[in-house]
């Protein structure tokens, strides 16, 4: 089963398309019974869109990965607290 911290690891993936079959079907399966990450995937898929809105240049990769792990820390913060 998969967990909240897993979620938050492949959160940019699974919005950006990039998972396996089997990986999809374990986050909507996750997302379907915790609704706080199915808020943290609604709010990336907003904040995703908003910068690609309002974006003519592609964030560089660096960038994107240091935000992920960011997310991921405070997510496991949470759930540590």
């Amino acid at each position: 089963m998969l967990m909240c911290k897993d979620l938050a690891e492949i959160a940019s993936d699974y919005i950006d398309g990039e998972l396996t079959k089997r990986q999809n079907l374990a986050v909507r399966m996750h997302l379907m019974m915790c609704r706080h990450c199915r808020s943290f995937i609604g709010n990336l898929r907003a904040s995703t869109d908003l910068i690609q809105a309002h974006s003519s240049v592609e964030p560089d990769d660096e960038l994107i990965r240091r935000i992920d792990q960011r997310v991921a820390d405070a997510l496991k913060t949470r759930q540590e607290n």
